[in-house]
Formats: structure tokens, sequence, C-alpha cells
């Protein structure tokens, strides 16, 4: 069983066109997510998924491995579906969807998605969320909430606040972090079904995967890294990765 780490990387972006390469503590930042990619425990091999020339001869150029995928993928999960194909990843080998747009995400917790399909026969996908006590982030539709039963299988991802206290007293929230890993051949799956009716109201893909019966471990992470949508998330995000440093964390 092969564990691979896919990094997709669109050129594309109405809010940050050519982000990938946006120089963060002057290098690229896809060259910071790939290198905290490298040290994520377990993984065989890494690589960026794009659809931009550009991209592939910056990952080339630091010493990564790339590979040129369509234009025309609407999610980062078609992209790492041709990518599955194009390594010829077998059904039950693992891929870890590291988002190219946390350029300070913590490699354990990618790593504890992965062990969590290698040792769980059946489970077909993992993901992450943080426990949430901030009233203004739980009520913000930006930040999708999930719950989850005692086996930390998913129940249900939403952008309001779940569950709801029906008497008023504090509630217990999560938020969903999108970083993921599949099983192949439920990565291609997943990709060739139809979008679902709860995920075009909620516009939250991995509800797809519920509305399919798909089982969905969710793991509690330690922290949120600072994800980059628009250039001024860039200063949040060399902050984290200056902290990392100082820390002795930097990869």
């Amino acid at each position: 069983m092969r564990t691979v780490a896919l990094i997709p990387a669109r050129w594309e972006s109405s809010r940050f066109p050519g982000k990938p390469l946006a120089p963060i503590l002057g290098r690229p930042m896809i060259q910071h997510v790939y290198e905290r990619a490298l040290a994520i425990d377990g993984v065989d091999e890494v690589l960026a998924a794009t659809d931009s020339p550009a991209v592939e001869k910056a990952v080339r150029a630091f010493g990564g491995r790339a590979l040129m995928t369509s234009p025309g993928h609407l999610s980062g999960s078609d992209r790492l579906a041709e990518a599955a194909d194009l390594l010829g990843l077998s059904a039950e080998d693992v891929v870890i969807n590291v988002q190219g747009d946390q350029p300070a995400f913590e490699p354990g917790q990618a790593a504890s998605l992965a062990r969590a399909l290698r040792e769980e026969a059946g489970l077909e996908m993992s993901t992450l969320a943080v426990a949430l006590t901030e009233p203004g982030e739980i009520r913000n539709p930006n930040h999708v909430k999930v719950v989850f039963d005692a086996n930390q299988m998913a129940l249900y991802f939403s952008r309001a606040p779940i569950p709801w206290p029906r008497d008023g007293g504090p509630g217990e929230y999560f938020k969903h972090i999108g970083l993921y890993a599949y099983r192949a051949g439920f990565l291609r799956r997943f990709v060739s079904l139809p979008p679902g009716r709860l995920e075009q109201i909620e516009k939250l893909e991995q509800l797809r995967a519920l509305e399919n019966g798909a089982r969905i471990k969710v793991l509690i992470g330690r922290s949120i890294s600072p994800e980059v949508d628009v250039p001024e998330d860039v200063a949040a995000a060399e902050a984290a990765l200056s902290a990392a440093l100082k820390a002795g964390e930097y990869f």
C-alpha cells in the first residue's frame, strides 16, 4: 500500500491569480507546502498536481516532482483523481490531499489522516476538525462546522451552527479543516458521482460523499494553519512560518 501526498495547485484564481507562486519568506508558497509535505510520517511520494507550466517549472527548480493535469477541473478532488490515474495508484493506496494554500500546515496532522486509513479496513476517507469556541466564528458561514458520531464518523457538514442548543445552553462546535486522505479507489468513484442535493444547497463537496454512503473519519486536530485566499493573507502565513522557524519546526 502506497501513501502519496498530492498538492493540487491551480494557477487561475478569481481572488489571487498565480497564488501557488506567491512569495512567502522569499520562496514560492508551493515550495513551503511541498517541503512540509515531505515531513509527513509514512508518506512514500510527494507531488504537485498542476495545470500551470510555470508552477511545474518552479517545483522542478527546487527539486520537487510535479504532474501536469487538465486545466478543465472544477475542484481539487478532480485534479487529484487524474493524478492518481497518472501515477497508476491501486484502489487501496492512500492519497493525502494537501491544500496548496496552507504553507504552515502541520505534517503530523496529515500523517494521522493517512494512518487512520491504513489501520482501519474499509474506511474510505478521513478529515480534520478543530474545536470552535468564538461565537463569531461559530456563526460565520465561511467556517464549516461538522458533527460526528461516537466513533468519530461524520454525520453532517454545514455552514450553519450545528448542533443547535435548543434550551439555550452552551453548544459544542467543531470547525472542519479541508485536509483529507482518501483511498485512491474511493477518490475515483467520488469524482464520478454527480453533485448531491445537499452539496448543491450548502456548496460543500464533502456532502457528496455522505449522500452516497461513504464513511468519513473525523480526527480532532490541535490548531488551524492560516489559509492564503487573497494577497492580504500572506502576512499571516509568514507570521506562522516564522513562529515555526523559531520553534525549530521549519522544513
